[in-house]
């Protein structure tokens, strides 16, 4: 896919994995508009010269309320890329089923709710992509994360349904699987980060080159593990 001149909406694009996403397809020539929920964060992204919407994707009002701004405007290319994280370990404490819904709904149902708005725009535009970001935890789960896994596995198998009933359109459908990223999420873990900028850049390549699946840096390997011993991978995981 040329991205220059297509029209992105990036769904969290205001830090992390999703600002640098931004930066890369603008360089590529695209007009990138990203969500996101920090004041501060977006206004950083303005004064960069991205049109920043604040949007709240933890629940289905702040979804609502993103579509009904985006009115009619043309879109070849929709990133979900917003997502969040939930404490759930009953080893440390008793989780907190408030947060866990929001954490369900910012990471799974907000890009279906977003993907069944948008895909009849998207199909009506020369090309077009729609990009879930999951994890490489959606194919195999950590034992302290169980929610946010569960989210990721949910939209992985989501993404690999939608590309088999889009595959006779004219609309790309991409997974892109990252490992554990330096981002604000993952500042409590310990161990080797990919720099954000890294992982990026792998998933424009895969946009760029019409790529069904980024498997983004480690998460290589982890495939690779999963397509010898699926009970390998996961007890690799579950250590964790």
């Amino acid at each position: 896919m040329r991205i220059a001149g297509k029209k992105v909406l990036l769904t969290g694009g205001s830090a992390g994995i999703g600002r640098e996403i931004a930066r890369q397809l603008r360089a590529k020539g695209a007009q990138v508009a990203i969500t996101g929920r920090d004041k501060a964060r977006l206004d950083a992204m303005r004064d960069e010269g991205f049109e920043a919407i604040e949007a709240d994707l933890s629940n289905a009002h702040g979804v609502d309320a993103l579509i009904a701004d985006l009115g009619t405007r043309e879109i070849d290319i929709l990133i979900n890329n917003a997502g969040q994280g939930v404490d759930h370990d009953f080893r440390v404490s008793l989780p907190d089923p408030d947060a866990v819904d929001a954490c369900i709904y910012a990471n799974l149902d907000a890009p279906i709710r977003l993907i069944t708005a948008l895909v009849p725009m998207l199909g009506r535009r020369p090309e077009a992509a729609i990009v879930n970001v999951t994890s490489g935890l959606a194919i195999a789960p950590r034992a302290g994360s169980p929610v946010y896994c569960a989210t990721k596995a949910g939209l992985r198998s989501y993404t690999m349904a939608l590309r088999a009933q889009l595959a006779d359109t004219n609309i790309l459908v991409v997974e892109a699987l990252p490992p554990v990223v330096d981002t604000q999420m993952t500042a409590r873990l310990n161990g080797n980060k990919m720099p954000p900028q890294e992982c990026a850049a792998q998933i424009v390549d895969a946009i760029e080159s019409d790529s069904p699946e980024a498997n983004v840096g480690q998460v290589k390997l982890l495939r690779w593990v999963y397509s010898l011993s699926p009970a390998l991978a996961r007890r690799m995981m579950l250590r964790f």
